[in-house]
């Protein structure tokens, strides 16, 4: 198969498949990040200490180990006392983790959401992933954390590219 011969989109995703697959080894966070103390600071916030939804605005700050996150808004859902999903907005939110036997990943979007069930982190608006094997750039960015996948896709008007260096 010819890789001229597809349509640009699916082009980029079979690239973007190559790239990954010579990627080795698991993307864990560091297992002693969860024993760390969780710090998050905001200039407000509203919302439930049970289940329902909770937002912090202005200057969000979240540190936990090497987990560091910053946005202009943060939205954490939580059901039958679960967080379901957590939802960064910024121009852009910014994370970075050290992630098990690979260095420090940083990722930058305008909106970063991460459904806990399903374990998709969703990137959307000027996406950016820097891992130390890889970068990757794109409108929309979509990382499966249970089977370490990753799909990419331009702008929906069809301008703008994937990039992968």
């Amino acid at each position: 198969m010819q890789l001229t011969n597809l349509q640009p989109k699916r082009r980029a995703r079979l690239w973007l498949a190559l790239c990954l697959l010579t990627i080795s080894g698991a993307s864990q966070a560091l297992e002693s990040d969860r024993q760390q103390p969780l710090e998050i600071n905001a200039s407000s916030t509203d919302g439930m200490l049970g289940d329902g939804i909770t937002t912090m605005r202005g200057d969000v700050e979240i540190r936990q180990g090497t987990l560091h996150i910053t946005a202009d808004e943060a939205e954490v859902k939580k059901a039958d006392g679960r967080v379901q999903s957590v939802t960064f907005r910024g121009q852009p939110a910014f994370l970075e983790q050290e992630i098990e036997e690979q260095g420090l990943v940083k990722a930058t979007a305008r909106v970063i959401d991460y459904q806990v069930a399903s374990g998709l982190v969703t990137l959307t608006g000027n996406a950016e992933v820097q891992h130390p094997q890889y970068q990757i750039s794109g409108e929309l960015l979509i990382y499966d954390l249970k089977i370490q996948h990753f799909e990419g896709s331009s702008a929906e008007n069809g301008n703008g590219r994937i990039r992968i260096r």
